[in-house]
């Protein structure tokens, strides 16, 4: 007799574990899309503070001169174009996220978070920076060494600094769970591009219509098909 060894059969995994792995698997998903929202609402909503305190008076001092004192007051433009310049570079790496993959989607998050980071610390650096509103003096007195004295500055600069703080928890998001989230198709189908067309030839002959049957007997052909 021939002995049949029984071998140790795999048992299928049980209900608890698949439970566990669909539950780990749902929880991700789920981590995925909220990392997703943060992100792009921290970015967009960073930017657009950003853009909107660059264009609102940051600074305000006076002037002194001859005939007295004259206020002068500086938007964030005037003091420094560096915030909104990086908010905007910031928006087009956010976009770029989507468009790359692999270490290319995490250089460009880094880049995102690096505007962040920029714009925070350039917008704090304006607090300090009392030069545009001496050219500003400058150019209403005409003397180059106006001295400026009163300084105070606005709430502007930290909303700037706020939106700096934004965009760099966007990239921070994107730099630890930007890799699952989603790309752009790289595949754009023109309308009947890749369709073959039908080859347009003449019709077959039809051996009903009576000029066929004439054409065939001028060949000297049976037009009825049968053998002579």
């Amino acid at each position: 007799m021939v002995g049949v060894s029984t071998a140790a059969v795999p048992q299928p995994r049980s209900q608890a574990e698949a439970a566990a792995r669909a539950g780990r698997g749902a929880a991700a998903g789920r981590l995925t899309k909220l990392s997703l929202a943060a992100g792009l609402l921290f970015a967009a909503l960073g930017a657009a503070l950003v853009l909107l305190a660059s264009g609102r008076t940051w600074a305000e001092g006076n002037a002194a001169f001859a005939q007295g004192d004259l206020r002068r007051t500086v938007d964030g433009q005037d003091i420094t174009g560096l915030p909104g310049a990086l908010a905007i570079v910031g928006l087009a790496a956010l976009v770029a996220v989507f468009a790359v993959r692999g270490l290319g989607r995490y250089a460009v998050a880094g880049i995102l978070a690096l505007c962040g980071v920029g714009t925070a610390v350039g917008s704090l650096l304006a607090l300090d920076d009392t030069a545009a509103l001496e050219a500003k003096a400058a150019e209403t007195t005409g003397i180059t060494d106006t001295a400026i004295h009163g300084v105070t500055y606005t709430p502007w600069p930290w909303a700037a600094f706020a939106g700096g703080v934004l965009i760099f928890l966007a990239g921070l998001l994107a730099l630890g769970y930007g890799r699952a989230w989603p790309a752009m198709s790289g595949r754009y189908e023109r309308a009947g591009g890749d369709r073959p067309r039908p080859r347009r030839g003449r019709p077959a002959p039809d051996p009903d219509r009576p000029e066929e049957l004439w054409k065939a007997l001028d060949r000297g052909e049976d037009p009825t098909g049968r053998e002579s």
